[in-house]
Order: C-alpha cells, then sequence, then structure tokens
C-alpha cells in the first residue's frame, strides 16, 4: 500500500483569494481522503492536498477537485500526484 498526495492548485481572480478558498473548502468528495488540507499563498493562491492510500501509487483512480468556474480563476488549475518515499519527525 502507497501513501499518495494528490495537490491541486488555483490562482483566483483579483480580490476573490477567499471566495475561492470558501469554494474549495466546500467541495465534496466522492469519498474522503486520510487527510485534506487547505493553504493559501500570496496573489490570492489556493492550495488543496489531499493524501490517499492506494495499492496502485499514483495511477490509482482517485477523487480530485474539479476546476472552478472560469470567472473565479485567473488560469487553469495546476494539478500534480506525489507517492510517499520517507516520513520522518512526529
Amino acid at each position: 500500500m502507497s501513501t499518495v498526495a494528490l495537490m491541486w492548485e488555483a490562482r483566483a481572480a483579483a480580490g476573490r483569494g477567499n471566495e475561492l478558498l470558501e469554494w474549495a473548502r466546500s467541495q465534496v468528495l466522492a469519498r474522503e481522503p486520510v487527510r485534506r488540507e487547505l493553504l493559501r499563498a500570496p496573489q490570492d493562491r489556493v492550495l488543496v492536498v489531499t493524501w490517499w492510500e492506494a495499492a496502485e501509487g499514483v495511477a490509482a483512480e482517485l477523487p480530485e477537485l474539479p476546476e472552478p468556474a472560469a470567472d473565479l480563476i485567473t488560469r487553469p488549475v495546476h494539478r500534480w500526484r506525489f507517492e510517499s518515499v520517507e516520513t520522518t519527525g512526529g
């Protein structure tokens, strides 16, 4: 079994960062991940990271957040998949 992290990052239209953050927070996935974290960054960027246990690794069929409405973002969403290779710390 592998731990897979899906990363979803979008940049909000000018002045709509809080709206994009709330939109991302309200999205319901087809099933619950092991962990879900929402982060924000300068320039109204929103990052959502979800962690999953998946026997197939990064090739696994996993629920992902959709694209928000085009007027809420400045560019298409960026998406990445990572597979855990080492864990340290608490």
